[in-house]
């Protein structure tokens, strides 16, 4: 491929340097729900062989092994449950709501409480190749860990914890039980972590990194497991991972925006001529994308829309270094490549011109209007994402309007035009409290919550939390103590007992 095809085709291939960086947005996001997510972690992380497309497939096949069983009256060797009981369990009590536009279709969505479940339920789309949003997650535990062996050992306690054993609660064991008698196989144990490219040390320790903070809240989320039943706790982890996961896409998005930026100054003789410099330039030292109270998706699809316009003005800087015989270094995966690169286009400025590089950009942005602007294609799909992800759950049936509580987005009114504002449901405001109040010894203040929420972009003055509805949901569930003496007035309990110092509940 060479920078003409590029220019024929700017989505349809990007440079190798730019789809296989350590800061590529790998896999592109489409739609997915808390549930959709943790689904695809659990067949990433011990389901051989279930890929996202076998879904509903094998949903179809339980059907039909159902059907077989009523007709016969005979179920499976070692089953409890008789087909019609079965049936009903997943159906009834572990029904995971439709939205509104599935009300017609027939499929099974159950609740992810057991691994067993994800073998024919959670898929982001019921046809055709979805996306998997576990590897998502899986990519996100080895950028934020700060070695391959850490990003290893938290990829086993996950697997562990996400596991059914002794220490789960009676039910757990009995639906994983009796769902590996309707569906053996494929069966449950750790796959591998694949080696990735992973951050260098320096630009691991950057201000604001929401895979850093998701890999430690994880083990925050873990350690309080045998607290609580597993659907409880199971809640508490799909909170953790709809947040960091829409954090971290949208952070990459703020990324390579200014990856852009200096690459621009390059093309124009300036730009970030050493690692420190470029480092500066590279990573946000802020990041605001979840406004607390306001609307969030105009930021979210504002920073999308300039990720979008950065993807084509960087691959085709790639293309014309490549057209120019020159192989360009790796800018996206550490401040030392950016350096470099930013080096290779100032020298070859001249040659870069020639080939109109500025220009090509400035057509391709203006061809690209409908796609730039997230109303069709990739910015679309992480748009989509962002809103399923952290927005309270919309059903079909609305006797279970009420069973998304770990939401980040509500609705600001009744209407469905109503726009989509931060809120916090009650299991978000739990786990966050807890994540925050991990590893620490004594009181802490709601400032410690504010610069926890500020780390995956939800920004709240910490004055304004006794006073906004954040205030009132933590006085409603008992994780503040009212003191004259505390910040604001304000401080965190932790939710489910004292923690120690290492940060292990007790």
């Amino acid at each position: 491929m060479s920078l003409v095809d590029f220019l024929d085709d700017p989505w349809g291939k990007s440079h190798e340097l730019y789809s296989s960086a350590t800061l590529a947005i790998s896999p592109a996001p489409e739609y997915a729900s808390s549930e959709v997510i943790l689904s695809s972690v659990y067949r990433v992380i011990g389901i051989e062989g279930a890929q996202e497309r076998t879904v509903p497939l094998r949903g179809r096949e339980l059907d039909r092994l159902l059907k077989r069983a009523r007709e016969r009256s005979r179920k499976p060797e070692g089953a409890t449950l008789e087909a019609d009981a079965f049936e009903n369990l997943l159906g009834s009590v572990l029904e995971s709501p439709k939205l509104p536009n599935q009300s017609t279709k027939r499929f099974l969505q159950v609740t992810p409480l057991v691994p067993q479940v994800a073998i024919f339920s959670g898929s982001a789309r019921l046809a055709g190749n979805p996306w998997t949003p576990g590897q998502l997650i899986r990519r996100m535990i080895w950028l934020g860990s700060p070695s391959a062996a850490s990003a290893r050992s938290t990829w086993q306690a996950l697997f562990d914890a996400l596991s059914v054993t002794e220490d789960d609660d009676v039910f757990a064991r009995f639906l994983q039980a009796e769902l590996k008698c309707w569906f053996p196989e494929p069966s449950w144990h750790l796959l591998d972590l694949p080696d990735t490219k992973s951050l260098s040390l320096e630009d691991a320790k950057v201000a604001i990194f929401p895979a850093r903070q998701m890999v430690l809240d994880l083990k925050a989320v873990i350690a309080a497991k045998p607290m609580m039943t597993r659907r409880q706790w199971t809640s508490l982890l799909e909170s953790i991972l709809r947040l960091a996961s829409v954090a971290h896409v949208v952070w990459l998005c703020e990324v390579h925006g200014r990856i852009w930026q200096a690459l621009a100054s390059a093309l124009d003789g300036a730009g970030p001529t050493d690692e420190g410099s470029a480092r500066v330039a590279m990573y946000p030292d802020r990041f605001a994308c979840l406004p607390y109270g306001n609307k969030a998706l105009p930021s979210i699809r504002d920073t999308v829309s300039q990720y979008l316009a950065a993807r084509l003005s960087i691959n085709a800087v790639l293309w014309g270094l490549d057209s120019l015989g020159i192989k360009p270094s790796d800018g996206l995966s550490s401040a030392a490549g950016l350096a470099s690169l930013c080096e290779e286009v100032r020298v070859n400025r001249g040659g870069l011109a020639g080939l109109s590089i500025r220009e090509a950009t400035s057509s391709l942005l203006d061809k690209e209007t409908r796609v730039l602007l997230c109303r069709r294609g990739i910015g679309s799909n992480i748009n989509e994402f962002a809103r399923h992800a952290l927005g309270k759950r919309q059903t079909a049936n609305q006797s279970l309007r009420t069973y998304d509580q770990g939401f980040f987005l509500k609705k600001s009114g009744t209407s469905t035009n109503s726009p989509w504002i931060v809120s916090l449901g009650p299991v978000a405001v739990l786990t966050l409290v807890h994540c925050a109040l991990s590893g620490v010894a004594g009181p802490r203040s709601v400032h410690r919550l504010a610069q926890h929420l500020g780390q995956y972009g939800v920004t709240v003055d910490h004055g304004d939390i006794p006073h906004n509805d954040l205030g009132s949901q933590l006085r409603m569930l008992g994780l503040v103590l009212d003191s004259p003496d505390a910040e604001s007035g304000m401080l965190l309990l932790p939710p489910f007992g004292t923690q120690n110092p290492g940060g292990t509940p007790r």
